[in-house]
């Protein structure tokens, strides 16, 4: 959109150009704004005169005036005793024209009155707008301006001036109440219609873009706090793998009953832990508060059921930088033996995994064990929710030897019909901000598809997608 004060020169422009043009003793036009209520601010907008042998016209405001912006408030320019006269100040009071057809003894030509300068022929014509048009409400409440002796103006009128258009004519061409001042009258009159259409267009403008603001603003709250939901809705990936942890906490135990001889990560992590404590006493200062953190963490590991990858990871951020910080700081340990020691626990993460399957195991198919050993490391996430099948069928086989299996069943398949209506979610959600950022509604935005059904999760009632 265009910028509302260029489309105001613009309109003021084919004024002056239109009262140039008919009025041919017309030598220059120039306009000027009136501010609100109760400043009523007079601000020179435009000016424009005839060149001389052409019928181009002079734009801009090349004389110094009291009336270019910033302008001059009605404080400055009202009549009031021992104050020069203006014919600004008339025009905007009374609400009525000024002609000054003899300016040498015009009572309101303020350069004859201040400076003894010869001031041409002019004519001054206020732009009136209906009050109910500018101000919604009851006009009887709004912040008239008031004369010198502090009583209100324009209180028993329909109208406010907006502008007033100034033209100077060649000399002994004026005469008040001529058909010329006819003219520029009625030149006002659609001046201040298409004032007020500005008017309105600045305040649609201005709307639009408040509008515009507090839906972005929407937007992105409502964005926050879905992002929130949507973050707090990942706890059902962490309750998958909650119920695979047991799975392989279960196998991992299978193995330690019937294949003894197995390393395990809890071997080696005692192992780590012997060596901190066996030399911790000779620490001192940060190096003994680092090996107190760093035998927490390698207990902390030991009792945790993670995937094989998580548990690397930990080692990778937490337990290898603090034994480099004590083997670089102190000489208390072999460092040849400690990253010896450090890759078999690297291995020892994997042995259920690695699991050698000629070894047989009483009571259990191969079949079986080899699902269960896969599965049980499986790290659930949005990119392999099809193993989830798998999952159930595992611990659906009746020779599975797990405890509360019928409850681990149930929270399995609960899980899954939530887990799978969380792209759906995002999808929504993200066609949801779209429609609120750029203002375009998605069509069946809510429409659930045709084969949902409800299911009973947890003893309460939820929605989801049945397969």
């Amino acid at each position: 959109m265009e910028n509302i004060d260029d489309l105001l020169i613009a309109t003021c422009r084919t004024m002056i150009k239109t009262v140039l043009a008919c009025l041919e003793n017309a030598t220059r036009g120039t306009i000027y704004k009136i501010g609100k209520m109760p400043e009523l601010t007079a601000v020179r907008l435009l000016s424009g005169g005839r060149r001389q042998d052409s019928e181009e016209l002079n734009w801009g405001l090349p004389t110094a005036s009291e009336y270019n912006p910033p302008g001059k408030n009605w404080e400055q320019y009202r009549d009031q005793p021992g104050r020069v006269l203006e014919a600004m100040g008339w025009c905007v009071e009374t609400q009525t024209s000024w002609t000054a057809e003899d300016p040498k003894h015009d009572p309101r030509s303020v350069r004859k009155q201040l400076a003894e300068l010869p001031e041409s022929e002019f004519h001054m014509e206020p732009v009136l707008v209906r009050k109910k048009s500018l101000y919604t409400g009851s006009i009887k409440n709004l912040p008239y301006p008031a004369d010198w002796q502090g009583n209100p103006i324009w209180t028993d009128t329909q109208y406010v001036v907006a502008a007033v258009v100034k033209i100077h004519f060649r000399p002994g061409s004026l005469k008040n109440g001529d058909r010329q001042t006819k003219i520029i009258r009625n030149l006002a009159q659609s001046l201040g219609t298409e004032l007020l259409s500005l008017w309105f267009r600045e305040k649609l403008y201005r709307a639009s873009k408040d509008f515009a603001r507090q839906r972005l603003q929407s937007c992105e709250i409502l964005a926050h706090e879905l992002r929130n939901t949507l973050v707090k809705l990942g706890f059902v990936f962490t309750a998958l793998n909650a119920q695979i942890a047991i799975l392989r906490e279960s196998w991992e135990d299978l193995l330690k009953e019937q294949v003894p001889g197995l390393e395990w990560k809890q071997d080696v992590l005692g192992v780590l832990c012997d060596l901190l404590i066996e030399r911790s006493r000779e620490l001192s200062g940060e190096f003994f508060d680092l090996s107190q953190g760093l035998l927490l963490e390698q207990k902390e590991l030991a009792i945790r059921s993670l995937s094989p990858l998580q548990e690397q990871q930990w080692i990778s951020n937490k337990l290898y930088p603090k034994w480099g910080k004590l083997l670089s700081g102190t000489d208390l340990w072999n460092r040849l033996e400690i990253e010896h020691i450090f890759d078999r626990l690297s291995k020892s993460l994997r042995t259920g995994m690695d699991f050698d399957f000629a070894v047989q195991l009483n009571g259990y198919s191969v079949e079986l064990l080899k699902d269960w050993s896969r599965l049980a490391y499986l790290e659930v996430t949005s990119g392999n929710l099809s193993q989830l099948d798998e999952v159930i069928a595992l611990v659906e086989n009746p020779q599975l030897p797990i405890c509360h299996k019928e409850q681990m069943l149930r929270v399995l398949k609960s899980l899954k019909a939530l887990v799978h209506t969380i792209p759906e979610v995002e999808e929504k959600i993200s066609r949801i901000l779209q429609s609120l950022r750029y203002g375009s509604w998605a069509e069946d935005l809510y429409t659930l598809e045709p084969d949902s059904e409800v299911v009973e999760f947890g003893g309460e009632t939820g929605l989801y997608l049945a397969d």
